[in-house]
């Protein structure tokens, strides 16, 4: 293939930050990979909404934290052309996954950036090139957790059981019976409320205050009497369920 053949199918790429060095090192990384073309680069929202509008990216490794507007008000301006461009964020903070995913950007890599890991993240936006977006469900399908040094994705379907931590929830993933690939957790900066508006609440319920359970973990409910009941998960545990939330378990439960 020819270099001309090369450029024209590799992504048009934008990079926004408004750290001067930031821009440097990814200008360096993008270098050495032949699926993009870097065609423009932008310190601050502003510029990178009226750069945009002009050279027509199909990519845009954005910065979260810039002043005035910042990385979240690019891609929503973004996401109103018809042809928008994917969104690859690239941030020193972990704490803006859900909204980043709520706005379908392609991947969220944590600075320091490292090669490989902005490289797997444009593999992702290579891979998704000319799909036709699906519309966008108002339930959450995926998240990011942050795991060491990046974030990792969990599909919701994999959670069985969400647990508030002051500012914080627990995401518990795996297999809720115990007997198949053991349950790890994630600890997540999001209110419990703030992500249970997010769930489907076919698939999902809150049966305390500072408890979710996926709704296939629950195997059964029991009246430990003087009007106190518990739910009974997969892996025999009970757990109590607060008085707010009664009525609509045991509606679940047909009861």
């Amino acid at each position: 293939m020819s270099d001309t053949e090369t450029e024209t199918q590799a992504l048009r790429t934008m990079i926004v930050d408004d750290e001067p060095l930031a821009v440097e090192r990814i200008q360096v990384i993008c270098a050495e990979i032949p699926a993009i073309n870097v065609v423009g680069t932008a310190s601050d929202g502003a510029a990178a909404l009226r750069l945009a509008e002009k050279l027509d990216p199909d990519l845009v490794l954005l910065d979260m934290t810039m002043p005035e507007l910042d990385g979240l008000g690019v891609a929503r301006s973004l996401a109103e052309n018809e042809d928008a461009p994917a969104v690859i964020f690239v941030t020193a903070h972990d704490h803006f996954a859900v909204e980043a995913f709520d706005l379908e950007a392609i991947d969220y890599v944590l600075k320091p950036v490292s090669a490989d890991r902005l490289e797997r993240a444009i593999e992702r936006a290579v891979a998704r090139r000319g799909e036709r977006k699906a519309p966008q469900s108002k339930w959450l399908d995926e998240l990011w957790v942050p795991h060491r040094s990046e974030l990792l994705r969990i599909a919701v379907s994999e959670v069985h059981q969400i647990d508030a931590e002051r500012d914080y929830v627990r995401l518990h993933v795996g297999d809720p019976s115990g007997e198949g690939e053991p349950s790890r957790s994630y600890l997540l900066l999001q209110t419990i409320a703030g992500l249970e508006a997010r769930l489907d609440p076919e698939q999902f319920i809150r049966i305390h205050r500072s408890t979710i359970l996926r709704r296939d973990n629950i195997r059964g409910l029991r009246h430990d009497g003087l009007g106190v009941w518990s739910a009974e998960l997969q892996n025999g545990e009970a757990l109590r369920i607060g008085r707010t939330y009664l009525s609509k378990v045991k509606a679940m439960a047909g009861r």
